[in-house]
């Protein structure tokens, strides 16, 4: 990856240095129109610095500007040499703009990397709601299903992918696998997103 001392010299690299933290500190307290006021600047003077696009896509990215921030994105994939760290995210941006191949070329590409569990997981659970989008239930719930047991101690991931295959059934129609899954999920995290009201919903 570049440098940002090679691409702007030491004195100027200090001051975009700070800009960056200022950003991400921005970005981390949630305050994404303040990010983006600060990235849009710097992007525009260093666009081969892969952590700036990466910070800016995401930042756009939570903005709802899925056009905008799939564009820094594909930029951070392509300085970074190929990263998929941001596959989910990008994924997730063509989900929104209806474009289910884009979605179904980064899932490939992600599954094929193999990175962490967590990585793959959010990856997946965009490619399911991407078939879903299609029509495609069975497709989206096999996707996500396969393989898959909720655990009694189970991660962030694992509630995510759970909840979102709870969902899948229960648009499906499969009301008693619904039931279940959110019923499983409430007795390893009681007030996991709305998992109660929905198991409750389809007692």
């Amino acid at each position: 990856m570049p440098e940002l001392t090679s691409l702007v010299g030491a004195r100027r690299a200090a001051t975009l240095e700070r800009r960056l933290s200022d950003a991400a500190t921005a970005f981390a307290a949630e305050r994404y129109p303040e990010a983006r006021s600060i990235l849009g600047p710097v992007v525009a003077e260093v666009p081969d610095l892969p952590e700036a696009r990466e910070l800016y896509g995401l930042t756009l990215y939570r903005l709802g500007r899925w056009r905008d921030a799939a564009k820094e994105l594909n930029a951070f994939v392509e300085l970074s040499g190929g990263s998929t760290e941001q596959h989910p995210v990008l994924a997730d941006c063509y989900r929104a703009l209806g474009r289910h191949k884009e979605v179904a070329r980064l899932w490939l590409e992600l599954k094929d990397a193999s990175p962490t569990g967590e990585l793959v997981t959010e990856g997946r659970i965009v490619a399911a709601g991407s078939l879903a989008d299609q029509g495609e239930l069975a497709d989206a719930i096999l996707l996500l299903g396969k393989g898959f047991s909720l655990p009694k101690h189970a991660k962030e991931h694992q509630l995510r992918r759970a909840y979102a295959l709870a969902d899948l059934y229960e648009r499906a129609g499969d009301l008693p696998q619904a039931r279940e899954l959110f019923t499983r999920i409430v007795r390893i995290e009681a007030d996991y997103l709305d998992a109660a009201e929905r198991a409750a919903g389809l007692g």
